[in-house]
């Protein structure tokens, strides 16, 4: 099962872009062999100022055809990081050929496109900076693949 990030705005050279490489290096080591990955990244720009709407529609553009489309929005359900693996697993068991995270821009994701989604992640009730979300969602990724294989790096 092919993996999209799909994200408002660019991430610049800097930790930041150093983690996403990272852990997106280590998710397509370990997830080939589970059926998961590559991690593609979709990285879309409103730079006529059009607010969620018109980044909602860069997103959409972004979109593999027929993926599951999950959000992250601090409204979704909050899962623990087996519970993630679990879910990833049921997805590629599924026959899904495309899983698309959307991380939306500093306002959050437009209501129309929230509608749309299979499913919305939420990692916790807390405001996340969206480029730090990022980061956050490549870790999971990778740990999702490492408890899957039976790796030691998640120790919960």
């Amino acid at each position: 099962m092919r993996v999209h990030l799909c994200a408002v705005g660019r991430l610049r050279a800097g930790p930041e872009r150093a983690l996403v490489d990272d852990y997106a290096t280590r998710f397509d080591r370990s997830g080939r062999a589970l059926a998961l990955g590559p991690l593609q990244m979709h990285e879309v720009e409103d730079k006529k100022g059009g607010g969620m709407a018109a980044e909602a529609e860069l997103l959409a553009r972004s979109l593999p055809d027929g993926a599951l489309i999950c959000t992250l929005d601090e409204r979704g359900k909050v899962i623990s990081s087996p519970d993630f693996a679990d879910l990833l697993a049921r997805w590629r068991d599924q026959g899904r050929q495309d899983v698309a995270f959307v991380i939306g821009g500093a306002d959050g994701i437009d209501p129309d496109l929230r509608a749309r989604a299979d499913f919305s992640l939420s990692f916790g009730k807390m405001v996340w900076p969206h480029m730090l979300v990022r980061v956050m969602l490549a870790e999971q990724l990778y740990r999702a693949a490492s408890i899957l294989a039976g790796a030691p790096y998640h120790r919960a």
